[in-house]
């Protein structure tokens, strides 16, 4: 427990881990900006507990986990997407009944796969350490499609997240946009359960964003605050969760907490500074 950050560079787990912070970091801080930006953090929370339902289906069926809860994930945001915009179903309604239905159907269908029952914890709290080359690949792909299609269409991200009225009313695709955008944040989701797992994987979509946008509203500057913050949070989670020995999931959210409440200290020391130099220049 006392080899230094270079030593530790020698193990493939180790780096894997440290490449799949820098990818979930990219990846949540671009979803995560435009989920904040919508007011959508309860929205993926029921993605988040939902997907739930399509690890306990995978397993019963004998496929890969994680492709369960894509699969899942993406009918789950489609679907409260669908009740909330074409049905009089009132948003909070439709994400507690996909959140209910995935959480019974991921606990049913485990308990009747014959054998015994898995070891839930790493998708539950996520194991960072536990990363493979092949959850790497997926999350550097999901990276850059995100990185594509919210630099290819910024601005009517944009006007979705701010004024969707405004962009109805110039003809733009407003709805098949936010079938893509849900469907995309669904994948994150799913893709960064090995990172934090389904309890706390919301936790690093909207801290970091929300930690950029004490200090500015543009939403570009928000994306690349919230991936800096979260590459930061996430190392410095890391590092502690293998030197004391702690779950590396909880720990990386536990350093987002803390900076974002010494960020919530700068922020009011600027506006005071900025204050008192406002009012000497009055005088």
């Amino acid at each position: 427990m006392n080899k230094g950050i270079f030593e530790l560079l020698q193990y493939d787990f180790f780096t894997n881990a440290l490449w799949a912070s820098v990818l979930a970091s990219i990846s949540c801080g671009i979803a995560g900006s435009y989920i904040v930006a919508r007011r959508m953090v309860f929205v993926s929370g029921g993605i988040t507990h939902a997907s739930f339902g399509g690890i306990g289906i995978a397993w019963f069926l004998g496929f890969n986990p994680v492709l369960g809860a894509a699969v899942f994930s993406i009918l789950t945001a489609l679907g409260i997407e669908f009740f909330t915009s074409r049905t009089k179903i009132r948003e909070d309604s439709a994400i507690g009944i996909w959140w209910s239905l995935g959480m019974a159907l991921g606990i049913i269908f485990i308990f009747i796969t014959p054998g015994y029952a898995p070891n839930l914890m790493s998708y539950l709290f996520g194991s960072i350490l536990t990363v493979s080359h092949g959850d790497l690949w997926m999350m550097a792909a999901l990276s850059a499609v995100l990185a594509f299609v919210f630099l290819r269409f910024y601005h009517l991200i944009l006007f979705i997240s701010f004024d969707e009225a405004y962009a109805r009313s110039h003809k733009a695709p407003v709805s098949t946009f936010k079938y893509l955008l849900i469907g995309l944040v669904a994948l994150t989701i799913v893709l960064n359960i090995r990172v934090a797992g389904i309890i706390l994987v919301i936790s690093f979509l909207t801290i970091p964003p929300s930690i950029a946008n004490l200090f500015t509203h543009n939403m570009l500057k928000v994306m690349v605050g919230a991936i800096v913050t979260g590459l930061a949070g996430s190392v410095a989670g890391l590092l502690a969760s293998y030197y004391l020995n702690i779950p590396s999931g909880a720990t990386i959210i536990f350093a987002f907490v803390l900076m974002f409440a010494l960020a919530k200290v700068v922020q009011r020391a600027i506006i005071y500074f900025q204050m008192r130099a406002r009012v000497r220049a009055g005088n």
